[in-house]
């Protein structure tokens, strides 16, 4: 599964940076996020080994972070007890 959900996100972040920030190329974008343009390019391939808190700071810069807050949210029917969490 996450095999196939990473690359995607990968393709999904580089399209973004290309419509946010046209002008920005990897090395550009890669300074806006403080990461090297080679942990960036590893970010557009959808590398699970860069830090999560870099795919965090690229989502914040595109203004992309909405989804991010439901990722470890269960359906109340699936799990009641984590209702509050």
């Amino acid at each position: 599964m996450a095999t196939q959900f990473l690359p995607q996100m990968g393709k999904k972040l580089a399209r973004a940076r290309k419509k946010r920030f046209p002008g920005d190329d990897m090395r550009a974008f890669s300074k806006r996020v403080c990461v090297a343009r080679s942990t960036y390019q590893r970010m557009e391939k959808g590398d699970l080994s860069v830090a999560f808190a870099s795919y965090y700071k690229a989502a914040l810069i595109l203004e992309l972070t909405e989804g991010f807050e439901q990722l470890f949210t269960l359906q109340q029917a699936e799990e009641g007890w984590l209702n509050d969490v």
